[in-house]
């Protein structure tokens, strides 16, 4: 039965959806609609109250039942697909929101809401296209500042570097008190070669102004936290890459392995959904606090309110940072770490890690911060996080370079479409003059569909790249580390090199031609190939970096050799170090810590301070000059020393072989299964630990699986021989 046209119920739900009373709104809805099935009004209403009132489950079984019943309500939809968005369910939301614009063509905010979505699932051409319907339909400021936010982030992953750049600025003048388009800027100027870090500078420091500023007379004084030098810290990395994400790569093995005699780990995660790789950080952590969906200072308070002592943010500017809150400081010491390779220009941000390499002696101007120079690179690499047992496999295992079988070299890239720039790509095209017989190969988001391999290929040949010799390859996360089976010699962008794409591929043995530049962004590669000991592959200009790569192109067998022999390098070198990286990391904790103890005694007072810092060294805990014992994080809230773990594996692997031989190759015994989840985990805390791959390789030869124990058998023979190196 439909409401008639004076409809009093309609009246109330209008009234409490205007005063934001959910609880009476859910009621009414629920009421009006045991009587009318169909009353508009509720079933538009009932879902998004019960959202607001943060019942989500609930709230998603309305919109889904009233979807059903109303399948063509524009207004129904883009709240259900606003929803969808909101809990990181954007598959689901993609067809609501293509339904959304279908109904409502000349609606900006409709549009804006489809680019956003194709923004989370990597379709960047169909959204820029949604993003420019937008602008073209936007009746006033508030959605033309939408549009253009959508427009930036789709342009700059299609390459459009200064348009997208164009696209911010052009949001902060007319909004200039809307963080996302500062983040977003920032971000992107680091990859145009027109824009100075002054530039960037200068745009962190107008964010500050707007965000940070206004906040620092309500900073609190931390007057009565406990003072003592020595004393166990709480650490707090915040952020919303604890997932899926490149964070990770660098993350995983400081937060298992953070002396815990000296700190404790808490991890605070700003993001609407979990997956496997966070559930691992739950074991690694001493405790997980989710604070998305919290308001900036709702955020703060409960990051305060755990009581950390220091604070280390692992995003900057990227996505669902957590910077708004940390402009409240809610912690004595803040650290900015990892995630953006520039200053985040907030005043509250004490700190940042980097190198004395990355970041040169020079640099200091570049940044608010103060940083702090690791003796080692400043990150630490960890491959394969999303299948960490992956990296046993033989498909993994670094190939014989594929000129050996082409009869031609391939010059190959898979970085970030936005950083290859008209001047990258210009000087790629003289290289392929230079090798006559070169192929280009260049791995990006989106390149599997046509219109854009053939937009992005047309673009490429501008630039001087033979359309014949050149081959893109869409993204594909399934063949991460794989494209470089098809790789003889990487080429680095610039000025924003890669970062972990570098890692990458050095791992998997192929060599990097790097540009070396003159500031963090620049000298991504340059850090990582000076603390590999590859300074051969850096090039001071264009000149050199074209007779860089001719140079190893010329000699196949050598290049064949250098990359046999590259992964091995490369697992000994600093890169993945993760004892010395840990232990470093943790000595910059507490010297932070110490001179902050300093300036509260003795403000004002460098000699004060400093006769502090003395006498405080000089009373050192001698237990702590001992290594610690890794740990294992069996389940969130329970760790156990390296040892314990260990007894347990064997453990189980003995009540396994007291049971029949499996009558199969499948792997299905509660028994096995149980060895081979602890195992993981132990690898997960401390890589090729050999007693954790020695009871993988029973698990397979149990089963059959001759070449995985053999292989597992292999890596821990050779994990045994290795002695531990002395840090140094």
């Amino acid at each position: 039965m439909k409401p008639t046209r004076h409809d009093p119920m309609a009246g109330r739900l209008q009234a409490a959806h205007a005063a934001g009373n959910w609880p009476l709104l859910i009621r009414l809805c629920r009421q009006t609609l045991r009587t009318h099935p169909r009353h508009l009004k509720a079933l538009r209403f009932l879902g998004f109250a019960l959202h607001e009132n943060g019942d989500n489950n609930a709230a998603l079984e309305a919109f889904q039942k009233a979807a059903s019943l109303l399948p063509n309500d524009a207004e129904l939809l883009v709240n259900y697909g606003n929803l969808l968005l909101t809990l990181g369910r954007n598959g689901e939301a993609l067809p609501i929101l293509e339904k959304v614009v279908q109904l409502r063509p000349d609606h900006s905010t409709c549009w804006s809401r489809l680019a956003q979505c194709c923004y989370l699932l990597t379709l960047h051409q169909q959204g820029f296209d949604a993003s420019q319907r937008a602008l073209e339909t936007a009746q006033n400021k508030y959605q033309r500042a939408d549009a253009l936010m959508q427009s930036a982030t789709h342009r700059r992953e299609l390459g459009q570097i200064r348009e997208s750049i164009a696209d911010c600025k052009e949001g902060i003048a007319l909004f200039p008190d809307v963080p996302h388009n500062y983040t977003n800027c920032l971000l992107f100027m680091l990859a145009d070669p027109d824009c100075t870090m002054h530039d960037v500078l200068q745009l962190a420091k107008a964010y500050e102004a707007h965000f940070g500023a206004p906040l620092r007379p309500q900073w609190p004084d931390f007057a009565d936290i406990d003072h003592s030098p020595w004393r166990r810290l709480r650490i707090g990395f915040v952020s919303a890459d604890l997932r899926n994400h490149s964070v990770m790569y660098f993350v995983e093995g400081l937060l298992a392995q953070l002396d815990r005699r000296m700190f404790e780990v808490v991890a605070f995660y700003n993001f609407p959904t979990e997956d496997i790789i966070t559930e691992r950080v739950r074991h690694h952590v001493d405790q997980f606090v989710s604070i998305h969906g919290l308001t900036p200072a709702a955020q703060a308070q409960t990051i305060k309110s755990t009581g950390i002592d220091i604070v280390v943010d692992l995003a900057g500017h990227t996505g669902n940072n957590c910077l708004q809150a940390l402009a409240h400081k809610p912690a004595p010491i803040q650290v900015s770490w990892l995630g953006y390779p520039a200053t985040t220009g907030l005043q509250s941000m004490d700190h940042k890690f980097t190198d004395e390499i990355t970041d040169p002696a020079d640099a200091d101007q570049e940044y608010s911060e103060r940083l702090y120079r690791l003796p080692t690179l400043f990150c630490c690499y960890r491959p394969m996080i999303r299948g960490p047992l992956l990296r046993y496999q033989p498909k993994y295992l670094v190939r014989p370079t594929p000129a050996l079988a082409n009869g031609y070299v391939t010059f190959g890239s898979c970085n970030n479409l936005g950083k290859l720039t008209d001047e990258v790509l210009s000087l790629w095209g003289r290289l392929m003059d230079a090798v006559p017989n070169a192929r280009l190969l260049i791995e990006g988001k989106n390149l599997d569909i046509p219109e854009t391999a053939m937009a992005f290929g047309a673009r490429c040949v501008r630039m001087g790249i033979p359309q014949e010799r050149l081959e893109l390859v869409g993204l594909d996360l399934h063949n991460q580390y794989l494209t470089y089976h098809r790789i003889d010699i990487a080429l680095d962008p610039f000025p924003l090199t890669g970062g972990t794409t570098t890692f990458d591929l050095l791992w998997m043995g192929v060599p990097l031609v790097s540009m070396e530049g003159q500031h963090f962004r620049s000298r991504l590669s340059t850090g990582i190939l000076s603390y590999l000991g590859r300074t051969e592959w850096l090039a001071h200009d264009e000149t050199a970096y074209l007779q860089i790569a001719q140079a190893l192109a010329s000699d196949i067998a050598e290049l064949n050799h250098l990359r046999l022999s590259l992964r091995q390098q490369v697992e000994q070198s600093p890169l993945m170090r993760e004892d010395l990286h840990t232990h470093y990391f943790g000595e910059g904790l507490r010297v932070m810590w110490l001179q902050w103890l300093a300036q509260q005694q003795h403000p004002n007072d460098e000699s004060g301070q400093q006769q502090a810092m003395t006498q405080w060294v000089q009373e050192y805990p001698p237990e702590w000059n001992d290594p610690p014992t890794p740990g294992v994080g069996l389940e969130p809230g329970k760790r156990v020393p390296l040892p314990e773990a260990h007894a347990l594996l064997q453990d189980l692997v003995e009540q396994a072989k007291t049971q029949a031989a499996p009558s199969g190759n499948t792997i299905e015994d509660r028994r096995w299964i149980n060895v081979t989840e602890l195992a993981e985990k132990v690898l997960c805390a401390v890589p090729h630990d050999p007693v954790a791959l020695a009871c993988l390789a029973e698990v397979e030869h149990a089963h059959g699986h001759t070449d995985f124990a053999v292989t597992y058998l292999r890596y821990a023979t050779e994990a045994m021989a290795i002695q531990a190196p002395v840090l140094q």
